[in-house]
């Protein structure tokens, strides 16, 4: 069997302890999370969705799900890996800002449809948003000028409505 990255979209209640005892079911089985994502729903205060990428392969993952399915705070588990499902991820970066770069910095954002939301003296602090790729590329092009430091939301992602085919 062979391992492949899975998106789990799991609603439960928005309670203590809830999120450790999901995470445990993971490293119990010694698979890493690659990335995580909690917050409280907008349409219910009660409730949180988290977002996990994992990697792993189909009987740890349907055993895992299974297991998720049994705690008492969780209401749904959707694997979104085989879904069509629209996903973004954040990422704020500081980069290096001086003067005879801030032109070309200016010209990257702008094709990355991204956003400056800080300026210091020597520093830009850069928002984005998209899938990886978009993030990987904006972070190769702005290696040369100098990133400081980085951070990420990690995957986020809901299922899309199912189309309706017309005949």
């Amino acid at each position: 069997m062979s391992s492949q990255k899975y998106i789990l979209s799991i609603l439960v209640d928005n309670e203590p302890g809830v999120l450790s005892r999901i995470a445990g079911l993971f490293s119990g089985r010694g698979y890493n999370i690659e990335s995580l994502s909690v917050a409280q729903t907008a349409e219910n205060s009660a409730l949180s969705r988290i977002t996990m990428v994992t990697i792993g392969d189909d009987h740890i993952i349907e055993q895992i799900t299974k297991q998720l399915h049994k705690l008492i705070n969780v209401i749904t588990v959707n694997d979104l890996t085989e879904k069509q499902y629209v996903h973004r991820e954040l990422m704020l970066i500081k980069v290096n800002a001086k003067p005879e770069q801030r032109a070309e910095i200016l010209r990257i954002v702008d094709i990355f449809r991204c956003r400056v939301v800080d300026v210091g003296h020597e520093h830009y602090i850069i928002e984005v948003s998209g899938d990886e790729g978009k993030l990987e590329a904006l972070i190769d092009l702005l290696r040369p000028v100098g990133i400081i430091e980085t951070a990420r939301t990690g995957l986020i992602a809901l299922t899309r409505e199912k189309r309706i085919k017309i005949k």
